[in-house]
């Protein structure tokens, strides 16, 4: 049996703020924009050559659901873009106001830097 995940839900304020950072600061694809009715939107963005998962960008629904934008993972680091190309990446990122945590380091498993999102969610990109 193969299987994969396919879409990772990350909790927004916006639909449209958050495809513009992601699209814009990350550079990721916006792969669909499907109007749902009754102001729901199937929004789904991946990084560029991406081929089997994504984020599906999920408008909190609730003041509850609220709490938890951006603090899906209780202040850990929650996703991890890998890339073939750490320098270039991370400079760019930097450039287009990305906000870094930390200087890059070296670990056993290669370079790498915690950044945040929009929301307050901790990522690591990884070379």
């Amino acid at each position: 049996m193969k299987q994969n995940l396919a879409h990772v839900a990350l909790l927004v304020r916006d639909y449209d703020e958050a495809i513009k950072y992601f699209t814009k600061k990350l550079q990721f694809s916006l792969l669909e924009d499907t109007d749902m009715g009754a102001g729901k939107r199937w929004v789904l963005v991946a990084p560029a050559g991406a081929t089997e998962s994504c984020l599906l960008l999920a408008k909190a629904a609730s003041p509850e659901q609220e709490k938890f934008i951006g603090n899906q993972a209780g202040g850990r680091v929650f996703l991890f873009l890998k890339t073939v190309n750490f320098w270039q990446d991370y400079s760019e990122m930097k450039a287009r106001g990305v906000s870094f945590l930390e200087e890059p380091r070296r670990e056993t498993y290669g370079d790498v830097v915690v950044f945040e999102d929009l929301y307050g969610n901790k990522w690591d990109l990884l070379g």
